[in-house]
């Protein structure tokens, strides 16, 4: 039997860092020329537990930071105007990407691998959108989706078309009749 540290996960032996035993063939065959393990000595066990350390430092760092930005995520509201017919179907969707630019335009930096949207939002309305700062750390912000407005100038335009042919027809038909 020999004994090996894991430097990655092997299923059904033991997660990175585990001394374990296993046959010498395995060990020697299978595991230590993949670079799963290494030959479990006291000097390779000292190392070992000390890069354990150090990796758990830094999540630790990284569980913290994430924390802090959580915060400043907390009450953020991004509202996004776009195109919608009357049944309040959005022409297109929102994704995750516009997401991100609209947080950016408020100063506030996110990957938008880390928003999670199920599927892109079809539907003018309000939406809670989850985002994950870290593993461990998950955060939302509100999501507000509004039909854009008609330009101004085509408005009138449209209502004195329809009052000049509103006016016309009437006049016509009575000059047939």
């Amino acid at each position: 039997m020999a004994r090996v540290i894991l430097r990655k996960e092997v299923e059904n032996l033991g997660e990175v860092g585990d001394v374990v035993e296993v046959k010498d063939g395995y060990a020697l065959n299978y595991l230590i020329p993949r670079g799963l393990a290494l030959h479990a000595t006291a000097s390779t066990v000292r190392a070992t537990q000390h890069e354990q350390r150090i990796r758990e430092a830094q999540v630790q760092a990284a569980r913290r930071t994430a924390e802090e930005a959580a915060g400043k995520f907390q009450g953020v509201e991004v509202e996004l105007a776009m195109k919608a017919g009357e049944d309040g179907r959005l022409f297109g969707s929102v994704t995750n990407r516009q997401i991100e630019e609209a947080l950016a335009a408020q100063g506030l930096e996110v990957n938008r691998r880390r928003i999670l949207l199920d599927e892109p939002i079809r539907r003018v309305g309000e939406y809670e959108v989850p985002i994950r700062l870290h593993a461990e750390v998950k955060t939302a912000i509100r999501v507000r989706v509004v039909a854009e407005e008609a330009p101004a100038e085509a408005a009138p335009q449209d209502e004195k078309a329809a009052a000049e042919g509103g006016e016309g027809a009437p006049e016509k038909a009575e000059e047939g009749a």
